[in-house]
């Protein structure tokens, strides 16, 4: 019962984080569609085509597939220090999957993060609770880090693509929990 409560409350802050995240898109959609409306017509400048690596997103096997491209933005100091705190490398998950999460060299900031049947550039977004978040807006994807775990999730599709991923930092940060676990809320002193 406790493991499923401490479950809860580490998941609780990472469920407001995306639906704060999601509603907060969409007002900015919602403004951004009413701005448009209400500017007068202008003419479009032509889009430049971009390379075949710069492909926006495809689909392939269920999961979204993107390729690293030219990053549209400089990242502000907050971001770029959300950045460093990132756990880089090859990530071991829950059922034997894995994550690559590695430093876009050409983006400062930027990050690659793929798997098995996706592949996203991310950029870190500043939280309020001081959880690590890389997102690419474009497909929807999330890559959140606590303390003790991370997980990917598309929230386009509304499906979790690794959970229980585990950098070596975070393994023992688990291990500690498990051995001396938090004190419950619930339990009366």
């Amino acid at each position: 019962m406790k493991t499923l409560i401490a479950t809860l409350m580490i998941a609780a802050p990472l469920l407001a984080i995306s639906h704060s995240a999601v509603a907060e898109t969409a007002t900015k959609a919602k403004a951004k569609a009413v701005a448009t409306k209400k500017a007068p017509a202008a003419k479009k400048a032509p889009v430049a085509k971009k390379g075949k690596a710069a492909a926006a997103a495809a689909v392939a096997g269920g999961a979204a597939v993107v390729a690293a491209g030219p990053a549209s933005a400089a990242l502000s100091t907050e971001d770029l220090a959300v950045a460093e705190r990132v756990h880089k490398g090859r990530i071991a998950c829950e059922l034997g999957a894995f994550v690559n999460v590695n430093a876009d060299t050409a983006n400062p900031g930027y990050f690659i993060v793929d798997g098995r049947g996706f592949k996203y550039h991310m950029v870190p977004v500043k939280t309020s609770t001081g959880t690590v978040r890389l997102e690419d807006k474009a497909a929807g994807a999330v890559w959140l880090q606590i303390a003790n775990k991370s997980m990917l999730m598309n929230q386009k599709a509304g499906q979790r693509l690794a959970d229980e991923c585990m950098s070596p930092e975070q393994q023992q940060v688990a291990e500690a929990i498990r051995k001396n676990p938090p004190p419950s809320l619930l339990d009366n002193k």
